[in-house]
Formats: C-alpha cells, sequence, structure tokens
C-alpha cells in the first residue's frame, strides 16, 4: 500500500495525538462497515426527500469521531452541504443565555462542500446558486450574459425557488433575504450582500439592528434556530444539492448541565427534531448526535431520564446481544482482534514509508501486541482504537525500537514519568534547537489544559454521584490529578532545558547527545 508523505504524516500526527484526521481515512479504516452501510442507507434515504436521525454512542476512543468524518468525506463527495458542531458549555440545544444559538452559528460557520471542505461555504453555495440559475435560462432563452431581458427571466426563476420556502415556518422571510442577496449580486452591492450574510449567520442581536440595516423585522434567536436548518435544507435542495446532514457532537455537554429544567429543555429539543425526521415533518436532512453511553443511559441525568425519548430509543426486551442497525441509537462495539492487528500492521507500515526505514516490527510481534492488549481485565469490552493506537506508539513501539537499534534509538521518547502524564515521540533527525520550547507551548501546555477541563468536569460530576460512581469517579480524579502534578515538575525541567536551546552533533552518536537531556526522555532498556 502506497501512500503519499504528506497524508501518511498527517494521519500518524493526528492518531498519535489521539485525534482524527481529516485526510487519509481510506488507508486506516477498519472494521465498522455495518454501521457505515446503516448511515449510507440514511444518506440515500435523504438524497430521496426523506429524512434520518441517529444517535451513535461509544466510549471515549471507540471510533465515534472517526466515524463521523468517514461519514462526512463520502456525503460531501455526493453532493451534500455538511454542518457539524461540537456541543460546549457555551454551546447547548437549548439555553436562556444565547447557548443554542451559539450552536447555530458553529452549525453556519463549519458548512462545507466539496469545493470547500474546510467550512465556511456559505457565500460560495449562494454565488453558486444563482451563477447556476443564470446559466439554466441563458440556456433555455438563447439571450446574451449582457441583454437586458436577462434579469428579469433570472429574478423569475429565482422567484419560484424561494417562493416554495414560504409555507415553512420563517420561510417568507427566509426567502426574502434570498431575493435581497440575489439582487445584491447582480448589483455588485457586497456590502448588502454581507449583511445577508451575517443574518443568516444568526449574528444580528436584535429585530431593530435588521430593521435598519435589511429592513426584515425578524432574527435568528435561541427558540427557532432549528427551523432555519430546515429552511437550509429545503433551499438547498433546490439550489441543486442532494440535501444538508448535520453532524452535532459531545453530547455529554447536555448530559453535564447542572440544572435539571435546562437539561430537560435540551431534551425535548432533541425530541423536537427526532420527531421531525420520524414523522416526515422534515426533507432532504438528516442528523447525527454523538455521545457516550453514559449521557444516553442515565436514568437521571442522560437521554433515557427524558421519558418520551427513553421509550423511543431504549433497545426492546428481545434485542440480546444483536445490533439493530436500523435502530435510531447506534452502539459502537469494540473492534475484535483480528480488526485492531490488521489496524496496527496498518499504522506500522504507513509509519515505515513516512520515515523510509525497513519495518523493524513483525508480524508476530504485532499479533503478541493485540494479545497482550487483549488480555487486560476486561479488555474485551473496553478496548477502544485510540488506547491501542497510542500504546503502541508510545511504548511498544519504542521498546522494540530500542532493541533494534541496539540502545542507540533515533525515536526518542520524552516521558513525564510513572503516572504517565505525559509522553512524546520525537525524530532524531529532525531535531532543532527550537523544539523543547515548541514542544512545551504546543503540547505540554495543551494537555496542562486538558487535565484542568477534566478535573473541573469530574468535580462537577461527583457533586450529583453517589455510590458506585462515586468510588469509580474518585479513582478517576486521582489518577488525573496524580498526573497533572507530574506533568507540572516535568513542565519546569522541559522549561529550563528549552531556555539552553541545547544543540546536537550527531557525529558524537546517540549515546552523548541523549545524555544531554537527562531525565525528561525515558531510559533506555
Amino acid at each position: 500500500m502506497k501512500i503519499p508523505k504528506r497524508i501518511a504524516n498527517t494521519l500518524i500526527n493526528a492518531l498519535k495525538g489521539g485525534v482524527v484526521p481529516r485526510i487519509g481515512l481510506p488507508y486506516v479504516t477498519v472494521g465498522r462497515s455495518a454501521e457505515i452501510d446503516a448511515l449510507l442507507h440514511d444518506v440515500d434515504m435523504i438524497a430521496e426527500g426523506g429524512a434520518s436521525f441517529r444517535f451513535i454512542t461509544g466510549k471515549y476512543g471507540s471510533g465515534k469521531s472517526f466515524l463521523l468524518q468517514t461519514i462526512r468525506n463520502y456525503v460531501m463527495a455526493k453532493n451534500f452541504v455538511l454542518v457539524d458542531a461540537d456541543l460546549s458549555p457555551e454551546r447547548r440545544l437549548q439555553g436562556t443565555r444565547g447557548q443554542g444559538l451559539a450552536t447555530y452559528k458553529e452549525l453556519i460557520r463549519n458548512m462545507s462542500t466539496k469545493t470547500k471542505p474546510e467550512g465556511g461555504a456559505l457565500s460560495l453555495i449562494l454565488d453558486r446558486w444563482i451563477g447556476s440559475v443564470q446559466q439554466s435560462v441563458l440556456k433555455t432563452s438563447g439571450l446574451s450574459l449582457t441583454d437586458p431581458a436577462l434579469a428579469p427571466l433570472v429574478e423569475k426563476e429565482i422567484a419560484a425557488v424561494v417562493y416554495a420556502l414560504n409555507e415553512m415556518v420563517h420561510g417568507f422571510d427566509f426567502a426574502r433575504l434570498l431575493t435581497l442577496y440575489y439582487r445584491a449580486y447582480v448589483q455588485g452591492d457586497g456590502q448588502t450582500q454581507a449583511k445577508v450574510l451575517k443574518w443568516f449567520r444568526g449574528e444580528y442581536p436584535t429585530k431593530t439592528e435588521a430593521k435598519q440595516e435589511l429592513g426584515v423585522n425578524i432574527v435568528i434567536t435561541d427558540d427557532d434556530w432549528y427551523e432555519y436548518l430546515k429552511l437550509f435544507a429545503a433551499f438547498l435542495n433546490r439550489a441543486g444539492y442532494a440535501g444538508m446532514l448535520v453532524l452535532i457532537d459531545e453530547l455529554v455537554n447536555i448530559y453535564k448541565i447542572p440544572n435539571a429544567i435546562t437539561r430537560q429543555y435540551n431534551y425535548e429539543k432533541i425530541l423536537t427534531m427526532y420527531n421531525d425526521a420520524m414523522q416526515g415533518k422534515a426533507q432532504h436532512i438528516g442528523f447525527i448526535l454523538c455521545g457516550t453511553p453514559q449521557c444516553m443511559e442515565d436514568p437521571r441525568r442522560g437521554v433515557y431520564s427524558y421519558e418520551a425519548l427513553r421509550s423511543r430509543l431504549a433497545e426492546g426486551h428481545f434485542s440480546g446481544e444483536h445490533k439493530d442497525l436500523l435502530s435510531p441509537v447506534i452502539r459502537l462495539q469494540p473492534l475484535t482482534y483480528e480488526e485492531m492487528l490488521v489496524l496496527v500492521e496498518k499504522l506500522a507500515d504507513i509509519h515505515a514509508q513516512l520515515y523510509d526505514y525497513s519495518q523493524i516490527v513483525t508480524q508476530q510481534d504485532m499479533a503478541d501486541f493485540i494479545a497482550i492488549e487483549f488480555a487486560r481485565i476486561g479488555a474485551d469490552t473496553h478496548i477502544t482504537p485510540r488506547e491501542v493506537i497510542r500504546s503502541y506508539f508510545i511504548n511498544d513501539f519504542f521498546t522494540d525500537h530500542c532493541k533494534t537499534y541496539q540502545k542507540r534509538p533515533i525515536y526518542w521518547l520524552f516521558d513525564s514519568g510513572k503516572k504517565n502524564g505525559f509522553k512524546a515521540l520525537i525524530y532524531l533527525h529532525r531535531y532543532q534547537r527550537d523544539l523543547l520550547a515548541r514542544m512545551r507551548t504546543d503540547y505540554v501546555h495543551e494537555q496542562q489544559e486538558r487535565y484542568r477541563t477534566q478535573l473541573s468536569h469530574l468535580a462537577d460530576a461527583l457533586e450529583h454521584a453517589s455510590g458506585a460512581d462515586k468510588v469509580r469517579l474518585t479513582k478517576q480524579q486521582k489518577k488525573l490529578q496524580d498526573q497533572s502534578r507530574e506533568l507540572q515538575t516535568y513542565e519546569e525541567k522541559i522549561h529550563h532545558l528549552a531556555d539552553q536551546n541545547i544543540e546536537l552533533d550527531l557525529d558524537d552518536g546517540v549515546k552523548v547527545n541523549y545524555a544531554k537531556f537527562g531525565d525528561v526522555l525515558a531510559k533506555i532498556k
């Protein structure tokens, strides 16, 4: 399997960091074929004018984001528009201080198409729509682009598209803004176009300001932002796209809302979206919401705490261990031993290609590594791809590498200590004097912030936990506190060394250069 170095570098760096790469996924995709097929069936249904709604649940690192990215790449290639957002304390589905509107703004900001996959595609979509209408009218009428008779015909076609939206909730104002954008486009009025885009993005704070600048007496709010997603889906279909897919991750942030009434309002919004999709009230739109099993199934705080959702989503008594991929909830199961082995083999091959060396780990070594991972207590149900990938690159790879290079490694492992607060691999031949400074600011500080965030969330969860949950959370809290303290000490050591701007002389050999960094590097065994 030959892979371009740019893609290989992105894959290795992303996977080592525990995040999902935006490119190169087909090179490392393993398993999940049944789940992907089920979601692609939904995509086909959306393209035919239907709607879909799915939850994807799985442990942290089980592949939820990976699955979303795979679907994302597929639907954009199929002429879909995609919007996505991660929920957070500031972004919810419903709120009293603009949290619902903040989610809408994030979704529209991240609007993506095949030609603009990184987001920010709204203006491109509108311009492309107007251009396609003009080309269609030119073709059917035989007029030239400068003919004055062209503009009325184009506006008539534009009106036919927007008129179909009038019957939807807020459709009249939405259609009016589309028409205003078209006229500004024709007149070369970039200022008005920018104002219309600002309105579509939900950035007008008051009706007064919108009235003054655009002549419309309405703005998008916390209460009605979802209606505008449906309007966008209807418009996009009439503008030549197959449909719109809405991806919302980090559903756990609703589970973490301390106020029970506020949580219920958010679950009520989910119920509205679910009912619209299932009852045919929405068209050309699909929703995928992702979260952990706990944030779904917890009877006190999770999605299932809202009885109307629990009764619709909970598995039936006769489901047993069978996966029902027609169900609204897709529960990601751990990858099998064989799938994990294939994954590690692919990663080892990509790594060897990227750094241009003969593969030093044999297939038997990989099989032994996977066997060890699956031998851990509870691994058959709790092991995740993220854990295996990170364990392979950070632990087993370095150990095998040191043996192969007779304790003169060309990959160096920066290691904070026994608590595993921080680990990072570097390639000796790419070392530069500012590497430690960059590692400290870009990685160590980022990891410290992660620990602070996780500890804050745990503290909130412990306030409402009891029994076995409290014991488990307390144990997790102590582990993170130990790692955070270890990393604080490590950060001070890295800071001290970074200020020295250490130079390496490769002619001195690995042993001499390695010693310059003292105990911030892992011991070579």
